[in-house]
């Protein structure tokens, strides 16, 4: 760990860093964002580009990526290592792709009693897919949980890592779901479960292979499954 930063310091950092991050994106989210997408369109391309590609990047992937080489030290792996690309890591997890390729499709026809490429699908949806993956992953596992897992912890500690991130990754939907108007019908249709499922899943892919672009390729593909069908 860097020297400068002992045991009982770096916990606080962690903590102020959430509580920051969480509340600079719920004010931009509910108040910022509106006049942005007044001014630029909701769903045009540069709209789209300044919103996830220039706004989320500087508040979410910028931040955390200087987190991560400044503390390497206290994370499981280092900013470089976490983009090494092994074949055998990719093998592993390609059934997962392959599960969420049957579970969307499966989920589409059920609703829209049909496949068909959603008519909503545009230029926006294509930005987003792009930047949210990056961006979220590389806070949530490449950050956030890349700092609390240890691998020398027991196996309920390791467990308890994956379940906190998972109910940070979890709260930080709530600004979008009440500006949306949606915040109660994702719990009540229980459609707060999948959040929790697929932080999961992306901490588990992250842990397993210490390989950050496996969780953002899942990422992406799920958005783009689910843009596309849903």
């Amino acid at each position: 760990m860097n020297k400068t930063m002992n045991e009982k310091r770096f916990p606080l950092l962690l903590v102020g860093y959430t509580v920051i991050f969480c509340a600079v994106w719920a004010v931009y989210t509910l108040l910022l964002k509106p006049i942005i997408c007044g001014v630029l369109g909701e769903e045009t391309l540069i709209s789209s580009l300044v919103r996830s590609g220039v706004i989320k990047n500087l508040v979410w992937t910028l931040p955390a990526a200087l987190l991560i080489a400044k503390y390497r030290n206290a994370c499981m792996v280092s900013l470089k290592d976490m983009f090494v690309q092994r074949k055998k890591d990719w093998l592993s997890w390609l059934p997962v792709f392959l599960f969420f390729v049957i579970y969307i499709l499966l989920g589409a026809w059920r609703t829209h009693g049909g496949l068909g490429i959603s008519d909503t699908f545009n230029t926006d949806d294509i930005v987003t897919v792009v930047f949210v993956g990056l961006t979220e992953e590389l806070v949530f596992r490449g950050w956030l949980l890349n700092a609390t897992y240890k691998e020398s912890d027991s196996q309920k500690r390791q467990y308890l890592a994956i379940g906190l991130n998972a109910l940070l990754f979890l709260c930080i939907h709530f600004p979008i779901w009440i500006s949306t108007g949606d915040f109660v019908t994702n719990f009540t249709s229980l459609g707060f479960v999948s959040i929790l499922l697929l932080s999961v899943v992306f901490s588990l892919a992250f842990v397993k292979t210490k390989n950050i672009v496996i969780p953002i390729a899942l990422h992406m593909f799920w958005d783009l499954l689910v843009f596309l069908f849903m």
